[in-house]
């Protein structure tokens, strides 16, 4: 049986990640898929592994991060975020350092809902005198 070191719910926009840090070589395994054949692009990867690179342990742990909503901007920053959480779990001693890197911090800026008798949230239809 495979035993989870730690356990992290990360949010980010409306992307909700739940990721799960185990004993490993540093294998990053998102919905199913290696991290590089999730995200397309390598920015979103990068973005992943920052708490690994900041506390030094990209060859200590194997993640697995199950994620879903929003895009992939939103869902690497929800990855980010949960595996932050789930190192503070593993050692009490990284928090420091992910907190001063604000990978602690829940990015809360989401997309503000559209209003009736308006185009979006805040731009009007347009105004007609006549």
């Amino acid at each position: 049986m495979i035993k989870n070191l730690g356990i992290g719910t990360g949010r980010r926009k409306t992307a909700v990640a739940r990721v799960y840090v185990r004993d490993g070589s540093g294998k990053i395994v998102v919905n199913g898929k290696d991290l590089n054949g999730y995200f397309s692009q390598n920015e979103h990867a990068m973005i992943v592994r920052q708490p690994l690179l900041v506390t030094a342990a990209e060859s200590k742990y194997d993640v697995l991060i199950n994620v879903y909503g929003g895009g992939s901007n939103g869902q690497a920053g929800a990855c980010r975020h949960g595996l932050a959480r789930a190192l503070c779990q593993v050692d009490q001693g990284n928090y420091t350092s992910l907190r001063s890197n604000g990978f602690l911090t829940r990015d809360s800026r989401m997309v503000e809902r559209k209003k009736y008798g308006q185009r979006g949230a805040r731009r009007r239809f347009q105004f007609s005198k006549r």
